[in-house]
C-alpha cells in the first residue's frame, strides 16, 4: 500500500527536476524594419531601437529616450479629446500602472499626437482623471512633427494628424513594450482585457529576466 502512495509523489518529485518552463518574449526588428516607401531612416540589418526623443510630462518636466534606459517602459500613443478608443486604453493602462504602482523599474509613456491641444496643464487633468501614479506614469507632448516620426519611425505605429477634427486623427491602439536597452519586445491591444493581461505577464517575465 506505501508503494502505490509513493507513485504520485515520484512523479510529481520528476516532473519538477526533470522538465524546465519557458516563455520567450520576441525581440522585434533584430535585422531592422522593413521600410518600402523610404519614409523613415532606417538603419539596414543592425537592431532597431528607439531613437533619441525629449518630451515634456503633465509636471512640466523634461523627460524621454534617456529615461528609459535601465527600465522597462509601457508605451501608446492617445489625445486627450478622443472621442472613440482612447478612454478604453487608459482605462486598460490603469490597470498596468496598479500593478507595478511600487516597481521602480516599470514605466509608463503615454504620447499625445495632438500636441497643440494637449499642454502640461491639461494632461495632468487626464492623469488625475485616471489616478496616474507621480513618477511611474507619465503623460507626455512635444513637437508635432517629432511625435508623429517617432510614431511611425520610433515605435512602427500608424499616426495621422486630424488637425481640428478629434474624429480624423488616426493612431493605433497598441500598447509597446520596450526593455531596458530600447528594443520593442511586444504589441497588444490596449482595447483589449485579455491582451493587457499578457503585456503585464510578460513585463513580469522581463524583470525576472533582469535578476
Amino acid at each position: 500500500m506505501f508503494s502505490i502512495l509513493l507513485i504520485p509523489v515520484l512523479i510529481i518529485v520528476f516532473l519538477k527536476t526533470m522538465t524546465t518552463n519557458s516563455y520567450d518574449i520576441p525581440i522585434y526588428y533584430e535585422t531592422g524594419v522593413d521600410n518600402p516607401l523610404m519614409e523613415c531612416d532606417f538603419v539596414e540589418n543592425e537592431q532597431h531601437r528607439i531613437p533619441p526623443f525629449d518630451f515634456t510630462n503633465q509636471y512640466n518636466e523634461k523627460l524621454g529616450s534617456e529615461d528609459m534606459k535601465g527600465k522597462v517602459t509601457v508605451v501608446d500613443f492617445f489625445f486627450t479629446s478622443c472621442p472613440s478608443i482612447c478612454p478604453v486604453m487608459s482605462t486598460e493602462m490603469e490597470r498596468v500602472n496598479d500593478v507595478f504602482r511600487d516597481v521602480d523599474d516599470v514605466q509608463i509613456y503615454s504620447i499625445s499626437i495632438d500636441p497643440e491641444y494637449d499642454t502640461p496643464e491639461v494632461l495632468m487633468e487626464y492623469a488625475t482623471l485616471h489616478q496616474a501614479t507621480k513618477d511611474k506614469w507619465h503623460f507626455l507632448t512635444g513637437d508635432k512633427d517629432v511625435t508623429y516620426d517617432l510614431a511611425r519611425c520610433g515605435f512602427i505605429l500608424p499616426a495621422m494628424d486630424g488637425g481640428d477634427v478629434p474624429d480624423d486623427f488616426v493612431h493605433s491602439d497598441k500598447f509597446v513594450l520596450v526593455d531596458e536597452e530600447g528594443r520593442i519586445r511586444g504589441y497588444y491591444s490596449g482595447t483589449n482585457r485579455e491582451e493587457v493581461d499578457r503585456l503585464i505577464l510578460e513585463i513580469k517575465i522581463l524583470l525576472y529576466g533582469k535578476e
